[in-house]
């Protein structure tokens, strides 16, 4: 290649290389995004995740002698105790603890064949107003009501967790933050 050309390539060069620098220096210094055009240009490894916000909400959840996480919560202003089950999609209640919260699904609402441990069972789907732990609360929770015996403690499944900004078993505890 010619010298001539060479210049406005290495030019060229020099000023991506220098934007890959200085921006993310920026942004960082100032609190500014940048462009989604100039967030191509850094190439660097992305950065540890920051720290939770100061008004965010975690709750900490002890095992069991079984190995299990239990949590108390309250569903719609009514106290009821949940096992963690992060292979649940929606949170499972027992069909006592459904009628408890007034809700009395008739046997044409279960409509839904769930596998459970037992074997197969049919569900109604419903959706929860509100479910909190502590000072975590989401609303509108997805959730099914088990056919009577079908189910022996409610389950607190994705529907609610994955609402949460994080959730994560560490050392021996399992984590909720909102």
């Amino acid at each position: 290649m010619r010298p001539v050309l060479m210049r406005p390539v290495l030019t060229l060069a020099v000023l991506a290389l220098a934007a890959a620098v200085l921006v993310p220096r920026y942004v960082t210094q100032h609190g500014v995004a940048p462009p989604a055009h100039s967030l191509a240009l850094a190439a660097q490894p992305a950065a540890p995740a920051a720290p939770a916000p100061a008004d965010s909400r975690s709750v900490v959840i002890a095992r069991d002698d079984r190995g299990h996480f239990e949590v108390d919560a309250r569903v719609d202003g009514r106290r009821l105790s949940f096992m963690v089950d992060t292979g649940a999609s929606v949170i499972a209640l027992t069909a006592d603890d459904a009628a408890a919260l007034g809700i009395h699904p008739a046997e044409r609402d279960y409509t839904v064949r769930v596998a459970t441990a037992n074997g197969t069972a049919r569900a109604a789907p419903v959706e929860l107003d509100r479910v909190e732990i502590e000072d975590i609360a989401v609303r509108n929770v997805a959730a099914m009501v088990m056919q009577d015996g079908a189910l022996g403690n409610n389950l607190l499944g994705m529907s609610f967790l994955s609402r949460l900004h994080r959730w994560e078993f560490a050392d021996g505890k399992l984590v909720l933050e909102q």
